[in-house]
C-alpha cells in the first residue's frame, strides 16, 4: 500500500490585500446577494465571474419550493456566461453569502459539490485555470482553480 499526499494552497487575505479588479468582483458578489431568491433556506448567496475579455456577469442563488429545482449562484453565472459569452473562458469568480438575519457570513462560503463539479468542466474546456474568490468579513480565500478545491476530480479524461 502506498500512501499518497494532496496539497492545495489556497490564500487567506483582507479585501484591501486584493488588485482593484478582484476587490471589485468581491463587491459585485456581495451586491449580487441582494437578487437572491432565497425564500425556504433565507441563505443569499451572490456570484461575480470575469471572463477573458473582462466581461462581469452576476449570479445568485434561486430557490425553489421543491429543492432540487433550484440552483446556486456560482451556476446561474456559469450557465449565462456560457450562453452569452461561450468562446470566452472564465477567469476568475467572487463568491458571497448572507445568512438568514441578512448579515455576511464570517467565514467564506464555499461552493457546493455540483457547483465544483461545474467549475472542474469549465477548466477542462477551456484549458484555463480559474481563480475563485471566497468572501467572508473575516478574510477571504483564495484558489488560483478549483484543483485547490477538488483535487481529485471527475473530467473528461477520468472516461478514457
Amino acid at each position: 500500500m502506498k500512501k499518497i499526499t494532496i496539497k492545495s494552497e489556497i490564500l487567506f487575505c483582507q479585501l484591501d490585500e486584493l488588485s482593484p479588479e478582484d476587490q471589485q468582483l468581491v463587491v459585485k458578489a456581495i451586491d449580487a446577494t441582494s437578487r437572491s431568491y432565497a425564500h425556504y433556506s433565507h441563505f443569499c448567496v451572490g456570484a461575480c465571474l470575469r471572463l477573458a475579455d473582462g466581461t462581469e456577469i452576476l449570479g445568485a442563488n434561486q430557490e425553489n419550493a421543491v429543492y432540487p429545482v433550484g440552483l446556486c449562484a456560482e451556476r446561474t453565472a456559469i450557465f449565462a456566461a456560457q450562453v452569452q459569452y461561450p468562446d470566452q473562458p472564465i477567469v476568475a469568480i467572487a463568491i458571497a453569502a448572507r445568512n438568514e438575519q441578512g448579515e455576511l457570513v464570517v467565514d467564506p462560503v464555499t461552493p457546493c459539490g455540483s457547483c465544483r463539479q461545474v467549475m472542474v468542466e469549465m477548466e477542462h474546456r477551456y484549458h484555463e485555470p480559474m481563480r475563485i474568490l471566497l468572501y467572508g468579513t473575516r478574510g477571504i480565500y483564495v484558489a488560483s482553480s478549483i484543483k485547490d478545491l477538488m483535487p481529485l476530480s471527475f473530467a473528461e479524461d477520468s472516461m478514457k
